[in-house]
């Protein structure tokens, strides 16, 4: 019964993101650039951001040695690549499912047993970054007020990635929470998903 309970208790987190399809996806197609103070607060305001820059931040400390600096690094250049694809209207095919994809991917990151080699984190990271770029990309508009709100996504960005650094290095003696975390991501990506197939 107890590890029943349990059990229940670390999946509530994705089975609370597929009851609220609303706060899902943090983007929504419209043009809601306001600034730097937008985009600090935007990373936050959809689970797809939040979890995936908190894995990528987990990712990177579980990799180890300099993947700590790296694998944040080529996520936030590829986010800026895709962001400027978007801002030229170019807009990646199938965004919305590659975006649920990287939640999927980087949970079974997370919750591998031994995390994969940093050639292979920078790749994987870099390529799901230029999918969450391209999505705000596409909503930038090319003036001041744009520019800012590009900063503030990429400093939100950072700061995620930290935190998600941060915990696991903090959790570290305890990997079966960050393997759990890990399976959470990925439902809630197989969740979202489902909602845009």
């Amino acid at each position: 019964m107890k590890t029943t309970l349990s059990i229940l208790g670390r999946l509530a987190p994705a089975a609370a993101a597929i009851l609220m399809p609303s706060l899902a996806f943090a983007h929504s197609g419209g043009f809601h650039v306001h600034g730097f103070l937008s985009g600090l607060e935007h990373p936050l305001a959809g689970i797809d951001h939040l979890l995936a820059m908190m894995a990528v931040g987990v990712i990177a400390a579980r990799t180890g040695g300099r993947a700590i600096i790296v694998v944040p690094s080529c996520f936030v250049a590829a986010m800026i690549a895709g962001a400027l694809l978007g801002i030229a209207g170019i807009g990646l095919p199938s965004l919305e499912s590659g975006i649920a994809l990287s939640l999927v991917v980087f949970g079974a990151m997370m919750a591998l047993a031994r995390p994969l080699p940093l050639a292979v984190a920078a790749l994987l990271t870099a390529l799901f970054g230029l999918f969450h770029g391209n999505a705000h990309g596409l909503e930038i508009t090319e003036t001041a007020s744009g520019i800012a709100y590009a900063i503030g996504f990429v400093v939100a960005t950072s700061a995620l990635h930290a935190t998600g650094a941060f915990a696991a290095l903090t959790l570290r003696r305890w990997p079966g929470a960050i393997r759990t975390a890990g399976i959470g991501t990925s439902l809630v990506g197989a969740a979202l998903a489902a909602q845009v197939i």
